[in-house]
């Protein structure tokens, strides 16, 4: 066995999955949504990347960063959140920072926290592709609401 492959354990739960064609779709009408400038594009590690990644290219905008935080364990809900890797944004004038999803708001309400403190000179707007409606806090934009746990494609398929 190869030393760099992991064995994965395969979780059973009920979940939508959420494919890459609805993905580009739900992207696209999310594109349409934002309505608002913008300098900087800042993912939340791991579910913001790719999101970040297209919307970089869509709004020819080099200055896509990412900061890594930590709210599950698996599917599990830990006690709090954990950011950290952040970014140097001071010569950022408006970020947007994106996630797959606001699902209990947690996450998005520490990201801000940390990254107000940090770079009280910065704008920023957040975003994502899902929003639940039972989340502390909602993005200024998003694509969908969500109601059941959502398996990515990319968490899933590969």
């Amino acid at each position: 066995m190869c030393p760099y492959l992991i064995e994965w354990s395969i979780v059973v739960h009920d979940a939508k999955y959420y494919p890459y064609e609805e993905f580009l779709r739900d992207l696209k009408a999310l594109t349409q949504k934002i309505d608002k400038p913008f300098d900087t594009i800042l993912a939340v590690a791991r579910g913001g990347l790719m999101t970040a990644h297209m919307l970089g290219e869509y709004y020819g905008i080099r200055n896509v960063y990412a900061l890594n935080s930590i709210g599950y364990d698996d599917t599990s809900k830990l006690d709090e959140v954990r950011v950290f890797n952040i970014p140097n944004l001071h010569e950022a004038k408006s970020v947007l920072i994106v996630d797959d999803i606001v699902d209990s708001g947690d996450t998005m309400i520490e990201v801000l926290e940390v990254l107000y403190a940090r770079f009280p000179q910065v704008a920023f707007l957040t975003a994502s592709i899902f929003y639940k409606p039972s989340a502390k806090i909602k993005p200024d934009w998003y694509a969908k609401e969500a109601q059941e746990w959502i398996d990515f494609f990319w968490s899933v398929d590969l």
